[in-house]
């Protein structure tokens, strides 16, 4: 039974585990996607998304609670300075993670975690689907339209 076990130890002593989380999530706000493996990935989700939350009012204190955390300038700058502004407006789920198959060597599951508003491929996805939004009866009304025009033309 799983009583009280609450956070995936990772198979390391707690410096060990906290070293890990604080350097993985400094790469991810550093180059916005990361791969690892799935329940690092898991684990690092709940150890970033709060702090992302804490980046939202650029306060001295707030930046000292992140510094603990990341123990990394460059990252806590990049943290308050650029994805801040971005997620705004998002009330959570600032990361998602995708899951991408089987290392080679041990066959450890994958996964590719990211910051969501940074995924411009998702993004420019997103976009080109809302703008398809007409119905099919419409785009033959359309192209009937437009066929007697072609010939008018020539």
């Amino acid at each position: 039974m799983r009583h009280n076990k609450a956070i995936n130890h990772l198979g390391r002593q707690s410096g060990h585990r906290k070293a890990l989380l604080a350097n993985l999530a400094c790469s991810l706000i550093m180059h916005k996607r990361i791969t690892t493996t799935v329940a690092k990935a898991k684990a690092l989700k709940s150890y970033v998304e709060p702090l992302i939350t804490k980046s939202k009012e650029d306060t001295t204190h707030n930046r000292r609670v992140v510094f603990s955390y990341l123990k990394d300038k460059e990252a806590v700058t990049e943290l308050f300075r650029n994805i801040a502004p971005k997620i705004a407006d998002r009330p959570g789920g600032y990361t998602r993670v995708l899951h991408i198959g089987f290392r080679q060597g041990d066959a450890a599951e994958m996964a590719l975690i990211e910051l969501v508003d940074f995924n411009e491929a998702a993004l420019a996805g997103a976009a080109k689907a809302a703008k398809k939004s007409t119905r099919r009866s419409r785009a033959k009304k359309a192209e009937a339209t437009e066929q007697p025009e072609a010939p008018q033309a020539e």
